[in-house]
């Protein structure tokens, strides 16, 4: 695998910085599309072909349950937040779904004030989690991997964190919920979105705030990479 990966990263050219306010971006380009075909979590969605729901009707914070029926693989980001059920949750770690098959998934609870139904199953909210939240939580899914093998997080810092997102922000959520903080500032997100529009080719993006590197994603096929570039 690690040649693999090697050999792919040695293939990535950069694009031309891009730069709003104390942010940079570089394009991350490639000229071709690598390994196998797959959806998008909202292409699944759109095609109804995708089923996320609790793992019963009781619930369970840490997992979800999700129902591929598709002939093809459905990609979940890291980080992708899903609202609705009983609470919303984000992905713990990339997971490409095979076909037709159905998935305890690992993940974490962005909205520690809600624990009844909204809806049946689970939605896209258009969001990836903030990222220092996100770089955390990815700390200690690795950490629960050394120990346990499992991807758990931890979940208090978690809500600690998002709540110390709304209070930087100056947003009140009544559940406490991360997507709360974006729908407050939609506008200005609009403005980031503008200014960093994906290039033709582009497969990811390295971010800089203030000079420093803050991120870096990346994905296999570019079509999918445009889909996901906002939410990013």
């Amino acid at each position: 695998m690690k040649p693999t990966i090697h050999k792919y990263l040695e293939s990535l050219t950069l694009g031309y910085v891009q730069k709003f306010k104390n942010m940079a971006t570089v394009p991350l380009l490639a000229p071709g599309d690598n390994g196998p075909e797959y959806l998008t979590l909202q292409d699944a969605l759109d095609q109804q072909v995708l089923k996320i729901t609790e793992i019963d009707q009781s619930g369970s914070v840490p997992e979800l349950k999700v129902t591929n029926t598709a002939t093809q693989y459905v990609l979940l980001l890291d980080g992708e937040e899903l609202m609705g059920a009983k609470q919303n949750r984000v992905l713990n770690t990339s997971i490409l779904l095979k076909p037709q098959t159905e998935t305890i998934i690992p993940v974490s609870c962005t909205e520690q004030g809600r624990w009844a139904y909204s809806s049946a199953e689970f939605s896209s909210s258009g969001h990836v989690m903030a990222r220092s939240i996100r770089s955390s939580k990815t700390q200690s899914v690795h950490e629960s991997l050394r120990r346990e093998r499992s991807y758990s997080s931890d979940q208090g810092t978690v809500w600690n964190e998002i709540n110390e997102l709304s209070a930087a922000t100056r947003v009140d959520s009544p559940t406490g919920a991360m997507r709360d903080v974006y729908e407050s500032k939609a506008s200005e997100l609009a403005e980031y979105e503008k200014a960093f529009e994906p290039q033709a080719k582009q497969h990811g993006l390295l971010v800089m705030i203030n000079a420093q590197v803050v991120g870096f994603d990346i994905l296999s096929r570019s079509s999918a990479y445009q889909q996901l570039h906002p939410k990013l």
